[in-house]
């Protein structure tokens, strides 16, 4: 019976590479916790708080406020849905969903694309404007009552600094990236 071959020495330019221990993953000290924790008890209460106002003064959730808000800024008042669920930050099932809401409504229209027969547009309906122009006001108030009156001009630019940052972290410009309107 023939004695099996040892593996050879490692030459001067290999290493010898140990087998890696698991790393334990990385637990957020108490500090990190307690910020964490209070973000995401601050934007679930945001959230809340402008979703109650928005449904008792218009009927709808802060989500299409934000899109009729959208259509409002851009040129003729449409954007190709695609470029609605961007700013939004909605899955296309989502703003699909949502248009058809604000369609029933008679706020937006949808008209197809003419040079792709896939695309769409949402288009803000003159009735859409005149619900925004009513819902601004109160929507205003509500946002600067819950954040801006509650902070100072630091916190304000300080707050923006922040989330800018956390939005450009996992907002990946690179093809292939994992973004909700690419869904």
């Amino acid at each position: 019976m023939k004695a099996p071959a040892s593996a050879p020495a490692p030459g001067p330019a290999e290493e010898v590479q140990e087998p890696q221990e698991p790393q334990e993953p990385r637990r957020l000290t108490d500090e990190e916790q307690r910020v964490w924790r209070s973000f995401m008890e601050g934007v679930t209460l945001l959230d809340d708080h402008l979703d109650r106002q928005l449904q008792r003064d218009a009927g709808m959730p802060h989500v299409y406020y934000g899109l009729l808000v959208k259509l409002a800024e851009a040129p003729r008042r449409r954007l190709r849905m695609t470029e609605l669920a961007m700013p939004a930050k909605i899955t296309r099932s989502r703003l699909s969903h949502a248009v058809a809401r604000l369609e029933k409504n008679g706020w937006v229209r949808r008209e197809d694309c003419p040079d792709d027969k896939r695309g769409q547009f949402a288009v803000l309906t003159n009735e859409g404007d005149e619900v925004l122009r009513q819902t601004a006001p109160g929507h205003v108030e509500a946002v600067r009552q819950a954040v801006f009156d509650r902070l100072s001009r630091e916190g304000q630019k300080s707050l923006g600094d922040i989330m800018r940052i956390i939005a450009e972290g996992l907002e990946p410009t690179e093809a292939g990236a994992d973004l909700p309107w690419l869904r």
